[in-house]
């Protein structure tokens, strides 16, 4: 008897015990919910004052301009801003991104926190890194833009993290690139000795065997330091986890000699094969592509695969030019815009990255005839109407072929750069 009361009494507040967790769990649910929509709510509002105090400016966005269709690009860029938002961008120039990041740094030096001449910026790397640590960057608003969703950021840490670095709502992303080769198809013809090299230890065989058809620009020049980093990161590939971690941590006196030891030991192979038996280096991957053009090299890469078939079109490159990826891996990163902390027009700013993220701006610039430079936006984020944008057409002979590259590596940790310059022209001459 007393046996069957317990049990009833246990029944009774088990069945209590039940009905008040589904209460809690009930309510926890709508105020997550409600939280979400107010969050939301709050967001919405955010956007429509940026929308309000964006509109009719005037943005000054410094991008390198080394590249005739990217210019064109953002020459396209503008007019749908203009459309939208009455918003005058205009795109200033850059031989180096470093350019921009000293003016905002002078800036800061002179006490002007609040008309600064750059408003928006193309940027990532080192150059972040270096604004990131002065505290010239406006913080926590990249990841609150609207198309900032279609990245899908929770699943894709490529748009949370430049090359390691936390961006911290820094940086908007706006593409990837990779280190892309392209070759004469003419002079490269498969004989023994000559056959395409398709890795970098397959490169100095192939360069030995060809004296004076391959080189590099040399540093600091972004192709030339990009074909280091990607021969740094390919020589430790079969190094010892504890060395290949030294690549995404800083660069420092006690590390430097044993992690570039190996890039130094391949270039002293590399160097007598190359154009003029490496006393001399050219100054820029447009230099390089007229070697190219003029049959003194037969190998040459850029970080801008459309590049290749562009310059076919315009009669740059021969329409024997072939591209091609790296079997052993493809040195890749993701590329932002950024928003100095003094820029003039931060709102404004805001607005053009925003749209910079639009699946119909990605569309438009992942299309090889344009820009060819791959969409950030996650596919799965998209409606089927913004999936269809990205449809493509026919692809030029001369460009990457769909899929091509198989392998990426990563980009090694910004100090990497300052160490590999200052070691490279230790040993290969500042003059040359």
């Amino acid at each position: 008897m007393h046996a069957s009361k317990y049990w009833q009494t246990a029944a009774r507040y088990g069945f209590y015990c039940v009905a008040f967790c589904v209460c809690l769990i009930t309510s926890l649910s709508t105020f997550a919910n409600n939280n979400t929509q107010n969050m939301s709510k709050d967001l919405a509002a955010r956007w429509k004052n940026i929308e309000t105090l964006g509109n009719n400016q005037s943005v000054y966005f410094y991008a390198w301009g080394g590249d005739a269709q990217i210019n064109a690009y953002i020459q396209w860029a503008a007019k749908q801003v203009k459309a939208k938002y009455n918003i005058n961008l205009v795109h200033v120039k850059l031989s180096d991104t470093s350019e921009a990041v000293s003016r905002v740094l002078v800036e800061k030096s002179a006490n002007n926190h609040e008309h600064g001449s750059v408003d928006l910026i193309w940027i990532n790397g080192a150059n972040f890194a270096t604004m990131s640590e002065h505290s010239l960057l406006l913080k926590h608003w990249a990841n609150k833009l609207p198309n900032f969703s279609y990245t899908d950021p929770s699943n894709n840490p490529a748009v949370n993290f430049d090359f390691g670095i936390p961006t911290n709502g820094m940086e908007a992303p706006w593409g990837q690139a990779s280190l892309t080769f392209y070759y004469d198809s003419l002079a490269i013809n498969g004989t023994a000795g000559n056959t395409l090299p398709t890795t970098l230890k397959q490169l100095l065989s192939w360069s030995t065997h060809n004296p004076g058809r391959f080189s590099y620009p040399k540093p600091p020049d972004f192709l030339g330091m990009s074909f280091l980093k990607y021969a740094l990161v390919v020589l430790h590939q079969q190094s010892s986890e504890s060395i290949k971690a030294q690549l995404n941590q800083a660069a420092t006196a006690n590390n430097t000699a044993e992690v570039l030891t190996p890039l130094w030991n391949f270039l002293n192979k590399l160097h007598p094969t190359l154009w003029r038996g490496g006393t001399h280096f050219m100054q820029s991957g447009a230099h390089m592509r007229r070697l190219v053009d003029d049959t003194e090299l037969s190998i040459a890469f850029t970080f801008s695969a459309p590049e290749v078939p562009a310059a076919v079109k315009r009669y740059d490159l021969p329409p024997s030019i072939r591209s091609y990826a790296m079997a052993d891996g493809s040195l890749s990163n993701t590329h932002f815009v950024a928003i100095p902390y003094n820029a003039s027009h931060p709102h404004s700013a805001q607005l053009v990255a925003n749209f910079l993220l639009s699946p119909e701006a990605q569309a438009h610039k992942q299309k090889a005839a344009v820009w060819g430079d791959k969409t950030v936006l996650i596919q799965a984020t998209l409606s089927p109407q913004q999936q269809a944008l990205f449809k493509a057409a026919h692809p030029h002979p001369s460009a990457l072929p769909f899929n091509s590259i198989k392998h990426t590596i990563s980009e090694p940790h910004p100090s990497w750069v300052n160490a590999i310059m200052q070691g490279w022209h230790a040993r290969y001459g500042v003059s040359r």
